[in-house]
């Protein structure tokens, strides 16, 4: 892959997340039956640091759970015979919540589609939100994130890479090019 350029820098992915917590608080009139679930990788981290806002905002500390979508995908059979399952836990009863998805970067479509599989399996809530740091477009099935940081349009030959602090010792949203065969 070939680098583009640098979409989004650590001031940007930090007032993108302020203002998706500002949101969040504000469509649901404050906190209560609220609760945050990361999807695996960088969803867990935009979920923390979007909890810890909220709680910064609101005074409140809400739930959090960690969601791994693995054995949901629809490709499953084909990303390899033994698929690398991580841990899902969701510490608290999801009933009658209102819940934040937050992954970072929505595409197709598919991963929200397996993330949404997953989460009712473990609970009925009474609402799903859906938060994404980038909106690429080129959705595949009829998905939209409730609450976006940024939507970039791409070309299906980019690839959209978020980095988070926790997980690449950076925060930054880079576009890059595939590199043709």
């Amino acid at each position: 892959m070939i680098f583009k350029s640098k979409l989004l820098n650590e001031d940007e992915v930090r007032r993108a997340l302020t203002r998706i917590a500002h949101e969040v608080i504000e469509k649901n009139k404050g906190v209560d039956r609220l609760c945050f679930v990361g999807i695996h990788t960088r969803g867990i981290s935009l979920a923390k640091r979007l909890v810890d806002l909220v709680e910064k905002f609101e005074g409140k500390r809400v739930p959090m759970g960690i969601l791994d979508i693995t054995l949901y995908r629809d490709d499953l059979t084909e990303i390899g015979l033994q698929p690398k399952v991580r841990e899902t836990r969701i510490p608290f009863d999801l009933g009658g919540k209102a819940v934040v998805l937050v992954d970072d970067v929505l595409y197709t479509g598919r991963t929200a589609r397996a993330a949404l599989d997953a989460l009712i399996d473990q609970g009925r809530p009474s609402r799903i939100y859906l938060a994404v740091l980038v909106d690429r477009g080129h959705r595949e099935l009829p998905i939209r994130a409730d609450f976006v940081g940024k939507n970039l349009p791409t070309s299906k030959s980019e690839v959209v890479k978020v980095k988070t602090l926790e997980d690449d010792g950076e925060d930054a949203v880079e576009l890059w090019e595939v590199e043709a065969s």
